[in-house]
């Protein structure tokens, strides 16, 4: 998608749009532009080991785009606004998918080009990479497109199956990949084609190419058996080359009289093994516009042309610039290295950096990638060893690459979106946009009062601002959107662990919550990015510009998004621990110690914490509660641990238990510590200075060791009951030591025996 001259043309005359708007587009684009780029990665080169598949969308700067589910249908016809092709579907009911479709604006219908979407058995459809053929092939096998003299399409006269109808006949039927390349080509056997596109259909399994050749004929190749170690950057190209079995269907599918109609219209080439070269038999020479987004596909995962496979002309004013022509241009060709997701999803905006001579940002007559008029971006990150119900996560950009933000969603499983964030296909307003085709509109990008809520029209406003202010917007924005596209890749892979645990009956209740929760955040962020910008334009650009949350430094966001945040309940790894005290002591602080396991850096600032202090003292409420401030974060590096505190009231004989709930705040879901009891006993008197113990006439402590001094060897307070009696007929004993007559008998005996021994001593000196 899309074609910029007699199809683009005859769109707009069959819905009323002036020739001069149409006209003015092609002025715009590259000459013959087809000028969207599919983009696949084996899952030999990716550092997941996951396949990642996807395409840009190049059509308007500002047209908006509607993402929806598709619930099922039973037995319903398919009808085309591009032809008169119609089919219908014998198999009972459809899958559910979601899709990407254009507004009423552009087709004039609310069910117009599907072109990106999974259904619920996991089928993905990335549609449609408009190619070419040659005019032999044309000659001998012509697509059904039927043109005016005038160059403009004629639905009425025009036969065959087109973009406008392959998704969702594909997603909406097909319950594998293969089978889906089947269906698509008995579809083309019986009824043509409208015109060539290339089109990826995918499912956990394999990952399928199919190519619109001509009028009848088509060819489609299981990239996931050929090429699991190589990358395919294809921007609208009908002659990369490709050598595969053509009689191996493991590999290949194709329409009976492939290699007939090449030999019959004298095109037919072969490579040395023999095999026939199908890009070279069916396709033709393209122009500066492709070729030049191949190279700059090429020098972007380190495998440039090289020298002397290809000539440039950087010289010329009256048309674009670039790569002229490419020797031997392949489909499929080794990266330099491993393919992370983030590098995969920021493929569709690049502009040549990777090169000397065919950047875009130096060179506004070289066409780009990553250019000021795609619609939307897509990936499917496709993982194997799952089931078709999670195999695959929608990566899904709306509006210009260059400054946007993928947002992932498990399509499979959708059964619902938020229509504020993504309004119904038949819903929009499109005031905002202001004429989609023209250049660009600033104006209406720094016009508040038109904002819909969506994200499409933010992440567009965003792309006119930056794109417009290059000098001054460019490199801050896409910074942050860099760091925010990081934080969503991050924290998908938590909350993919949790999906993975999930039972399989509450997964598309799961997905829905996901989406809704990742799609919230990103609208926030990038809304709050886009009001800065507003303000920064319309304050005349001073300074530099810098998003208020984002952290230059670190290349992070200061805030973090609450994605995976929100599905975590908290953990407590301190539990507050319980003491005793005297009354009136000073008591250290009761602590607990919590974390959301979110593995999100920053995200226990969500946390809150409430006390809760139950008391058996008379004079103390049955319940109090406190809410207790967070304490700083602990230092360490990487720990995510934050702590909170409430003091200890000693003030009151009696015993507190303390307890603390701590709260997830974006989810609301809390865990409750163990319990903490807090005694406090009345303060044992202190022995005063001048109290000397009573001692015997040899200087001893008369009362060490018999249990009634308080402060003696630790003993307890003296007993404030009578002393017991000895029983009748039992002799006293020494060891009751609670009866006084035993020490008082004693004292009377030895005074006794001293005063007969004096006075005998006495008489006998006189």
């Amino acid at each position: 998608m899309r074609r910029t001259h007699p199809g683009l043309l005859g769109r707009f005359t069959r819905f009323g749009r002036a020739m001069t708007v149409a006209a003015a587009i092609v002025m715009a684009m590259p000459t013959g532009a087809l000028a969207c780029t599919q983009i696949y990665m084996g899952k030999g080169v990716t550092d997941t080991g996951d396949t990642y598949v996807g395409r840009s969308e190049d059509y308007a700067n500002r047209h908006p785009k509607a993402f929806g589910i598709q619930e099922p249908r039973e037995n319903p016809t398919f009808k085309s606004g591009e032809s008169t092709f119609t089919w219908t579907y014998s198999g009972g009911q459809t899958f559910r998918h979601t899709y990407v479709r254009d507004t009423p604006s552009g087709w004039g219908d609310t069910d117009a080009y599907s072109e990106a979407g999974t259904n619920e058995k996991g089928v993905s459809v990335s549609a449609t990479l408009t190619t070419d053929y040659n005019d032999k092939i044309a000659e001998k096998d012509p697509c059904g497109a039927y043109y005016d003299d005038k160059g403009n399409a004629i639905a009425e006269k025009s036969t065959g199956i087109g973009e406008y109808t392959i998704p969702d006949v594909v997603l909406g039927c097909a319950d594998t990949a293969r089978n889906g390349v089947k269906l698509l080509g008995k579809i083309i056997d019986e009824n043509g084609s409208y015109d060539c596109n290339q089109i990826i259909i995918a499912d956990s399994a394999e990952t399928w190419v199919f190519m619109q050749l001509s009028g009848h004929q088509w060819c489609a190749v299981n990239l996931t058996a050929v090429a699991p170690d190589k990358v395919s950057v294809n921007p609208n190209m009908s002659n990369l080359k490709f050598d595969v079995d053509l009689e191996n269907e493991d590999v290949c599918l194709h329409s009976a009289d492939l290699e007939k109609v090449a030999k019959d219209a004298h095109t037919a080439e072969y490579f040395d093994d023999g095999r026939l070269d199908v890009a070279t038999s069916y396709g033709k020479d393209e122009s500066a516009g492709q070729n030049t987004r191949y190279a700059q596909g090429r020098a972007y995962f380190g495998n440039p042309l090289a020298d002397g496979t290809y000539t440039k002309d950087l010289t010329t004013t009256s048309d674009w610039q670039g790569v002229t022509s490419i020797s031997d241009p392949e489909l499929l060709f080794a990266p330099s290295g491993q393919v992370s997701l983030f590098q995969a999803l920021r493929s569709y905006a690049a502009r040549g950096e990777q090169t000397s001579d065919l950047n875009a940002n130096t060179n506004s007559k070289l066409y780009a990638i990553g250019n000021n008029r795609t619609v939307e971006t897509h990936m499917f990150q496709i993982r194997s060893g799952l089931t078709s119900d999670i195999a695959t996560v929608q990566w899904e950009a709306l509006s210009r690459a260059e400054f946007s933000v993928a947002v992932p969603v498990y399509s499979a499983l959708l059964t619902k979106v938020d229509t504020t964030i993504y309004p119904e296909v038949d819903k929009w307003d499109e005031s905002h946009t202001g004429d989609a085709h023209e250049r660009d509109n600033v104006k209406g990008a720094l016009d508040a009062s038109t904002d819909n809520g969506s994200l499409d029209y933010v992440l567009m406003d965003i792309n006119t601002l930056a794109y417009n202010n290059r000098e001054k917007l460019a490199v801050p924005t896409r910074a942050y959107l860099d760091a925010l596209q990081k934080e969503l890749i991050s924290q998908q892979a938590t909350v993919d662990d949790i999906m993975k645990q999930t039972p399989a009956k509450d997964r598309s209740d799961l997905a829905n919550k996901l989406f809704e929760q990742a799609s919230k955040e990103t609208y926030a962020k990038t809304k709050a990015l886009l009001d800065e910008m507003r303000t920064y334009v319309n304050g005349g650009m001073k300074g530099d510009f810098v998003p208020s949350d984002l952290d230059a430094a670190k290349g992070d966001l200061k805030t973090p998004i609450r994605y995976a945040t929100a599905f975590f309940a908290p953990q407590i790894s301190e539990q507050p621990q319980g003491a005793t005290y005297e009354k009136g002591d000073k008591a250290a602080d009761l602590k607990v110690t919590a974390t959301i396991p979110d593995g999100v850096a920053g995200s226990d600032q969500y946390l809150t914490y409430k006390w809760t202090a139950e008391s058996d003292t008379a004079d103390a409420s049955a319940k109090a509660t406190a809410a207790a401030k967070p304490m700083a974060r602990a230092a360490a590096p990487g720990t995510a641990s934050q702590s909170s505190t409430i003091p200890v009231d000693t003030s009151k004989v009696g015993t507190t238990t303390y307890t603390c709930t701590v709260t997830n705040s974006v989810n609301g879901e809390s865990v409750t510590s163990e319990a903490a009891t807090i005694t406090v006993k009345e303060k044992q008197p202190a022995p005063k200075p001048d109290d000397k113990p009573s001692t015997d006439d040899k200087g001893n402590n008369a009362n060490a060791g018999n249990g009634n001094n308080a402060n003696a060897n630790g003993g307890t307070a003296p007993s404030k009951k009578s002393p017991a009696k000895a029983a009748p007929g039992r002799l006293v004993s020494t060891g009751d030591t609670n009866n006084a007559m035993v020490p008082v008998a004693i004292a009377i005996a030895g005074v006794a025996i001293v005063v007969i021994a004096l006075v005998v001593r006495k008489r006998n000196r006189e």
